[in-house]
Formats: C-alpha cells, structure tokens, sequence
C-alpha cells in the first residue's frame, strides 16, 4: 500500500464525484473539490472539505488551487453526461468534455500534478460486436459524448509519454444507487438513469417509467445494461490512485462493471420488489444507437486491483437508491 496524497477531485459536488470524497476521505487522503455547481449542490461536499467554486478551464484558479493544497493527484468528473443532447448539442459536449479537460491536463502539467484519474465511460465502445465487452474491444463511439470522452483517453495518453504524469481511465457502465449511510446519491433533477427515474416513479413523483424497445435480441426483449453500485466504482477510484501511486511508470484502461446484465424489466420488477408496489410501465420504440446488451468484461480491473466490490445485488442497489430519493425530499423540503 502506498501512502496518503491530497486529491483535488474536479466535479465533487456531483453525483458519482460526490461519493468519490467520501471514500477518498475514508481511505485517509486529503480532497479538495473545484465545482461551477452547474449541475452539482454545495450541501454534497462535506463541510470538513475545501469547495472552489470555479471552472477547470480557469487555469489560474485551477494552478493556484493545485499549489495551495499541495494537490498530489486529480479524479477528473466534471464534464456533460447526457447522450441525447450531445447529439443535439455536439459543441456543449466537445467543449465542456474535450477542451476544458485539455486545459486542466495542461495545467497539471505546469504545476507538476503526477497522478490523473479520468472518468470515462463504456460509451467509447458504441454498439460493440462483442458481449461482455473487453477493454481490447473496438471504441467506435456512436455519439458525440462517447467521443468526447474518448478524446481525453486519448490526450491522457500522449501527455503521459510525453510528460512525468501517469494516469487510469476508468470505463463507466450503467452507474446507480447511492450512498450507503445516506451521505449523498444521484440528486440531478431530470435524471435519466432507469434506477433513479423507476424509484422517483415509485414514490409518486413520475407518473410511469418508459420502456423503450421491447424488440431487442435479450430473453425479455429488452434491453440489457451492467449496473455497478457508485460506492464500488468510488472504491475503484481509490484503488487506482493506490496503484499510480506504487507504480508511477504505469497507467491504465479498464472497465468498471459487475461483468453481469439485467434487462429494463428486470430492473423494474426489483423497484416493485423492493417498495412493494407496481410502477406502471409503459412500452414505446426504440431510442436511435441502443444496443442490446452492454456488459462489462472485468476481469481486467479485478486482476489490476484488490477490488471486491461490496454491493453487486440489485435489490440492494435499488434500496440504497430509494433511501436517497426519499432523503432528498427531506433536503428539498418536499
């Protein structure tokens, strides 16, 4: 095991950057959080830790940040997720994904930040001609924001060769629940991940749940996705800046998923499981780019890493991501 560093964790007031402080904070590391709380919420970052209100692109905010807090490592989460409107809005996505993420690689550099791990996503791998998906499988992106993300594995690579910085990129699945110990969770209004939307329907606050296609080649002819609990992939984050850490000459590209699916429906009957209750269901078409199934290959990162992951039952991720919705409530004053 390597030792402590201070970690500046670039959107931590956002969803799955939010419970990356929480296990960079528990392992015994140092965090920092820059955030222009666009779509991030002040109250997520714990009070114990530095909040810079800021863009990545503000370099000199960035460099100032970096060297005041003795920053040793970046997690860089900040950036724009939702597929749909990157094809709508293809110069939102290259913008706020690509080129603000150039600009704080630069500025890592200048300042001599050595370790950069990089939330990227199994989007670069398009519709993928394999199932479970390898790390070694094509990445033929189908919309602009899987090629945005593909764009930093890329600089990532070359300023890694070219400079005295290592970094891991890991490859997101389909990212749900929450915190355990309701610290925080998913809490973007308009979310659209199934688990969060099913669990809003299930406590009223959506009419129905959209299930689009039932005509894929699955055994329910829905679609099938490999959901990972975000305190897992948040440990995973913290493995990995372990593994920078030892081995700085080494960088990685991995995979973060359970390596097994489950189909829309079978999500939906875990929520009705789990409350108790029927959400209604309602069948439309096919969203364009939507591939059967999406499944993680891990093999890779759990040979990499000491990783077991804590929480790789779906009812318990359904329960955990309840408790949030019902928690935020409370929070919203609802």
């Amino acid at each position: 095991m390597s030792g402590k560093t201070t970690v500046l964790v670039t959107g931590g007031a956002g969803y799955i950057g939010s419970h990356a402080v929480l296990a960079l904070k528990d392992a015994g590391h140092g965090v920092v959080v820059i955030d222009n709380l666009v779509t991030g919420f002040a109250w997520a970052v714990p009070d114990d830790v530095p909040l810079v209100r800021g863009d990545i692109a503000d370099q000199p905010l960035v460099e100032a940040t970096l060297r005041d807090h003795g920053v040793g490592a970046i997690m860089h989460f900040a950036g724009s997720v939702v597929v749909p409107e990157s094809v709508e809005n293809p110069l939102k996505y290259y913008h706020n994904n690509s080129a603000k993420t150039r600009d704080l690689i630069e500025s890592a550099v200048r300042v001599g930040v050595p370790h950069f791990i990089f939330s990227s996503t199994a989007a670069t791998y398009g519709i993928p001609d394999e199932s479970p998906v390898k790390e070694t499988t094509p990445q033929r992106p189908i919309n602009p924001y899987g090629m945005s993300k593909l764009m930093t594995e890329f600089m990532l690579r070359d300023v890694a060769a070219a400079h005295p910085m290592n970094f891991c990129a890991l490859r997101y699945f389909n990212v749900a629940g929450a915190d355990p110990q309701g610290r925080t969770g998913q809490s973007t209004a308009g979310a659209t991940h199934l688990i969060k939307v099913a669990v809003e329907a299930a406590l009223g606050k959506r009419s129905h749940v959209g299930v689009f296609g039932t005509d894929f080649d699955t055994p329910d002819g829905t679609g099938v996705r490999d959901y990972i609990h975000v305190s897992d992939l948040a440990d995973a984050h913290v493995l990995a800046l372990d593994a920078l850490m030892a081995e700085p000459d080494r960088n990685y590209m991995l995979n973060c998923g359970y390596g097994r699916g489950f189909s829309v429906l079978e999500v939906l009957d875990a929520v009705d499981r789990v409350t108790n209750r029927k959400i209604d269901r309602r069948m439309e078409g096919r969203r364009p780019g939507d591939p059967d199934a999406l499944i993680s290959d891990n093999r890779a990162i759990m040979d990499a890493f000491p990783w077991q992951p804590r929480h790789a039952d779906l009812d318990q991720i359904v329960t955990h991501a309840l408790a949030w919705e019902r928690k935020l409530n409370e929070i919203r004053g609802e």
